[in-house]
C-alpha cells in the first residue's frame, strides 16, 4: 500500500478527499499534524522537516492544500525525499507577492498592474497615483491589506503598532521558509503597492504534470456591493467562452514561466469588462480545497485525486462530465460581534447532506463559540462560520437548494458587545 503524508491538513482535506474513494482506496494518508489554523508564528519548521525525513524515509508522497506554510513545506520535503512535487523556488516565488509579480512581469506583463516594493523601514514617494492598493508580500485573505489614499495614509499605516507585529511575527515563518532556497534575496518584511484594480473577480484553477500545464476551469467570485464580502463563488464561470480562453492563456503563461511542475495551482483574476482589461491578483501555489467538489460534481473529478495523482507519480486522470450542471459555494458570515446560540452538530449535518444530493457543509466551531475576529477574513468586516457547497441542475436549483440547506441549519446568534477600537 503507497503512503502519502499530507502536510498542516486543513478544513476541507477530510471531507473533501471522500470524494476521492478511487485512488484512495489502496492508499494510507498520513495527515501530518499540525493543522494548518493551528501552526504557531515560530514553529520548528527544519525540525518538523528533518524528524518527518527520518520517521518516513519510504513514503510515497507528499503533498498539502495548505497555502502557508504548507505549499512551502510539502515541496521542500518532497525534493529531499526524491519525490514528486513542484520546486521549492516555484512555490515561494509564487507565494512571495513582490517576486511573483517581477515573474509575471516578464511573462504576461499585459496582465500586471503597476507595483511598486515598499519597505516599511523606510517609506519612499510611490511612482504610481493615489489612490493604490497596498498589501504584504506575504499574507493571507485581507490582513494587512488596504485602500491607500495619500501618502500621509500610506506612512500612518506602516507605522501602526500592527503593523511592525505582523511583520515581526506572521512572516517569520516564511522568512524561515526562504532559507531553503538562499537564491531569492528578497525576505517577506515589505509590502507591495498595486494599482487599484476594478471589475469581475474569477479564480482560474489547473495543474502542472511535469511541464505541461493544463487548466481545469475558472470560478466566478460573486461580491456584496455593500460589503465587499464573497456572497459565493460559481462553477463553471459565467463568462463569455472567449474570456475563459484569455483568462486559461494568461494563467498557463503564467505559471509557465514560474517553472511549475507537478502539482496544483489557482490563479486569483479580476476582469474589467469596460477596458476589456484582464489582470492578476495573484497566484496561488496549491489547489482551493473550498471548490474542490464543485469541480467533482460539475466534471466529474475532485481536484484533490489530481492531488493525489500529482503526488504519487500516477496517470492523472481528466474531467469529463459530472452529475450537475452548475455548483457554488455559499460563506456564511456575521457582521458584528456573536455569541453562537445554536449550531448544527455533525451528525446534524450529516443528516441535512444526505437529504440533499450534490451538498457538503462545513460548521467552524459549536454552539457557545465566540465569533469576533474580524482581522483575518477576506473583508475585514465579517467572521465565518461555515460554509456550504452546493451542485444543481443549473443556478437556479443551485441558489434553491441553498436555501433549502440555510433554513436546515437553524443557526442563531447573539449580539455581543463591539469590541473597543
Amino acid at each position: 500500500m503507497q503512503r502519502l503524508l499530507l502536510l498542516f491538513p486543513t478544513l476541507w482535506d477530510a471531507k473533501q478527499l471522500e470524494g476521492c474513494r478511487g485512488p484512495a482506496d489502496a492508499l494510507d494518508i498520513v495527515f501530518v499534524d499540525p493543522p494548518d489554523a493551528e501552526c504557531p508564528w515560530n514553529f520548528d519548521l527544519a525540525g518538523y522537516l528533518d524528524r518527518l525525513a527520518r520517521e518516513f524515509p519510504d513514503v510515497s508522497g507528499v503533498a498539502s492544500t495548505s497555502d502557508y506554510p504548507g505549499a512551502a513545506a510539502a515541496a521542500i520535503l518532497a525534493e529531499r525525499l526524491g519525490l514528486r512535487g513542484p520546486s521549492p523556488r516555484s512555490v515561494l516565488t509564487s507565494g512571495h507577492k513582490y517576486l511573483s509579480r517581477l515573474s509575471q512581469e516578464a511573462s504576461v506583463p499585459e496582465a500586471v498592474p503597476a507595483f511598486h516594493l515598499v519597505d516599511p523601514r523606510a517609506i519612499t514617494p510611490l511612482p504610481m497615483a493615489f489612490p493604490c492598493f497596498l498589501k504584504p508580500v506575504k499574507g493571507s485573505f485581507s490582513v494587512m491589506t488596504r485602500r491607500v489614499e495619500s501618502r500621509d495614509d500610506l506612512s500612518r499605516f506602516l507605522r501602526r503598532p500592527a503593523v511592525t507585529e505582523f511583520l515581526t511575527y506572521y512572516v517569520h515563518l516564511f522568512d524561515t521558509l526562504l532559507r531553503f532556497c538562499p537564491s531569492l534575496e528578497i525576505g517577506a518584511r515589505y509590502f507591495l503597492a498595486e494599482e487599484f484594480l476594478t471589475g469581475t473577480q474569477v479564480t482560474v484553477e489547473g495543474y502542472a504534470s511535469g511541464p505541461e500545464v493544463h487548466i481545469l476551469g475558472v470560478v466566478d467570485s460573486v461580491l456584496d456591493p455593500h460589503t465587499g464580502s464573497f456572497l459565493r463563488f460559481d462553477y463553471p464561470s459565467h463568462l463569455s467562452s472567449e474570456l475563459v480562453a484569455r483568462l486559461s492563456d494568461i494563467a498557463a503563461r503564467a505559471i509557465r514561466h514560474l517553472g511549475w511542475t507537478d502539482g496544483l495551482f489557482n490563479v486569483e483574476m479580476i476582469v474589467d469588462p469596460a477596458e476589456e482589461r484582464i489582470s492578476i491578483i495573484e497566484v496561488n501555489p496549491r489547489l482551493c480545497g473550498q471548490f474542490a467538489d464543485l469541480h467533482l460534481h460539475v466534471d466529474g473529478l475532485s481536484t484533490y485525486r489530481t492531488l493525489i495523482e500529482l503526488a504519487l507519480g500516477r496517470p492523472v486522470t481528466r474531467g469529463g462530465s459530472g452529475a450537475y450542471g452548475a455548483a457554488s459555494s455559499f460563506p456564511l458570515r456575521v457582521f458584528e460581534p456573536s455569541r453562537a446560540d445554536a449550531l448544527p452538530t455533525p451528525d446534524r449535518i450529516r443528516e441535512i447532506e444526505a437529504r440533499v444530493p450534490g451538498s457538503s457543509i462545513w460548521i467552524e466551531g459549536g454552539t457557545g463559540h465566540i465569533f469576533d475576529d474580524f482581522d483575518v477574513p477576506e473583508d475585514g468586516q465579517s467572521a465565518r462560520y461555515g460554509v456550504v457547497n452546493v451542485a444543481g441542475e443549473d443556478p437556479r436549483e443551485v441558489l434553491s437548494k441553498f436555501r433549502q440547506i440555510e433554513t436546515a441549519l437553524a443557526c442563531r446568534f447573539t449580539a455581543l458587545e463591539p469590541r473597543p477600537v
